[in-house]
Protein backbone atom coordinates (compact mmCIF):
# COMPACT_ATOMS: atom_id res chain seq x y z
CA UNK A 1 0.00 0.00 0.00
CA UNK A 2 1.20 3.12 -0.92
CA UNK A 3 -0.37 7.01 -0.71
CA UNK A 4 -1.21 8.97 -3.48
CA UNK A 5 -2.10 12.64 -3.24
CA UNK A 6 -3.46 11.55 0.47
CA UNK A 7 -5.32 8.29 -0.59
CA UNK A 8 -3.92 5.19 0.12
CA UNK A 9 -3.85 2.96 -2.83
CA UNK A 10 -2.05 -1.17 -3.52
CA UNK A 11 0.88 -1.40 -5.28
CA UNK A 12 2.70 -3.82 -6.40
CA UNK A 13 5.69 -2.64 -6.72
CA UNK A 14 7.55 -1.09 -9.39
CA UNK A 15 9.28 2.72 -10.51
CA UNK A 16 8.16 6.32 -10.24
CA UNK A 17 7.16 6.13 -13.92
CA UNK A 18 5.21 3.14 -13.44
CA UNK A 19 3.39 5.19 -10.68
CA UNK A 20 2.54 7.91 -13.50
CA UNK A 21 1.67 5.50 -15.95
CA UNK A 22 -0.60 3.42 -13.72
CA UNK A 23 -2.53 6.80 -13.02
CA UNK A 24 -3.38 7.51 -16.40
CA UNK A 25 -1.98 10.63 -16.38
CA UNK A 26 0.69 12.23 -19.66
CA UNK A 27 4.16 12.68 -17.85
CA UNK A 28 3.92 15.89 -19.24
CA UNK A 29 3.23 18.71 -17.10
CA UNK A 30 3.84 16.77 -14.12
CA UNK A 31 5.91 16.86 -10.61
CA UNK A 32 6.25 14.25 -8.47
CA UNK A 33 7.74 14.24 -5.00
CA UNK A 34 8.44 10.99 -3.28
CA UNK A 35 8.49 10.78 0.84
CA UNK A 36 8.85 14.34 0.35
CA UNK A 37 11.47 14.67 -2.09
CA UNK A 38 11.02 16.02 -5.37
CA UNK A 39 11.71 13.49 -8.08
CA UNK A 40 13.52 14.55 -11.50
CA UNK A 41 12.41 13.39 -14.46
CA UNK A 42 15.01 12.01 -15.87
CA UNK A 43 15.29 9.78 -12.32
CA UNK A 44 11.73 8.22 -12.65
CA UNK A 45 12.44 4.64 -14.18
CA UNK A 46 14.86 4.65 -11.76
CA UNK A 47 13.41 5.25 -8.73
CA UNK A 48 11.16 2.79 -6.99
CA UNK A 49 8.31 3.57 -4.96
CA UNK A 50 8.23 1.00 -2.39
CA UNK A 51 5.43 -0.26 0.10
CA UNK A 52 4.73 2.66 2.43
CA UNK A 53 5.64 5.08 0.45
CA UNK A 54 3.87 8.86 0.39
CA UNK A 55 3.60 10.58 -3.28
CA UNK A 56 2.70 13.55 -4.14
CA UNK A 57 1.74 13.91 -7.71
CA UNK A 58 1.10 17.51 -9.44
CA UNK A 59 -0.10 18.79 -12.65
CA UNK A 60 0.53 21.87 -14.31
CA UNK A 61 -2.60 23.93 -14.88
CA UNK A 62 -2.82 27.16 -17.42
CA UNK A 63 -4.12 30.35 -16.00
CA UNK A 64 -3.55 33.37 -13.52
Amino acid sequence: MIRVNGEDRPWPGGTVADLVASLDLSPRGIAVALDGTVVARSLWSSTRVVEGAIVEVVTAAAGG
